[in-house]
């Protein structure tokens, strides 16, 4: 691998292919937040947790509006790696602490004050809790897709925001033309 990052991924979402033999990615749609020479960091956007987002409130000390939060807004499981780690994927309306733009309507934020303003119903339009993110090492990520265990295709904030987690991941593959339950989970090269 040549020392320069030739493609960057950044604001794709990474469809797993029906080959995935990983567990925590068989049937997953991740959004890359970042990808550079060191590696990249993606939050699965179609996995929600048993854990819902009043319980998180509740944790933190956040005081909250109960007629919003009784409903029971999931919070997703983003990926494998540090899983007590929050991140806020939002549509980014507003500037947050530790905010950073994907792509046009989707920001990722790190920080607690999204949490609050969130509780308080002054929180973005659109948005999405996870705990855990998705790594990988310098390389892995390019070689992973070489390897054909990815599809990839532009980020869309319709599919997260709007579409239900269950279809997301058949909804972005639709981007590309591509019908998943039409694909064999044989690996290879033609």
């Amino acid at each position: 691998m040549s020392s320069t990052l030739s493609q960057s991924f950044k604001s794709q979402f990474l469809i797993a292919m029906p080959s995935m033999a990983d567990p925590s990615f068989t049937g997953a749609l991740t959004l890359i937040c970042e990808h550079s020479e060191e590696g990249a960091l993606g939050l699965v956007v179609n996995r929600p947790s048993t854990l819902l987002l009043s319980e998180i409130f509740q944790q933190m000390g956040i005081t909250t509006n109960e007629t919003l939060y009784t409903g029971g807004h999931s919070v997703y499981a983003g990926g494998p790696v540090s899983q007590e780690r929050g991140f806020v994927l939002h549509s980014g309306e507003s500037n947050w602490d530790n905010c950073m733009t994907i792509c046009s309507g989707i920001q990722l934020t790190t920080s607690n004050d999204i949490l609050s303003a969130m509780a308080e119903n002054r929180g973005p339009k659109q948005s999405m809790v996870a705990l855990g993110y998705a790594g990988w090492g310098a390389g892995q990520l390019e070689q992973e897709i070489a390897d054909n265990t990815w599809l990839t295709c532009q980020a869309d904030p319709a599919i997260i925001f709007e579409t239900p987690y269950h279809l997301r991941l058949n909804a972005a593959a639709k981007t590309l033309g591509v019908d998943l339950s039409l694909m064999s989970d044989q690996v290879g090269h033609a």
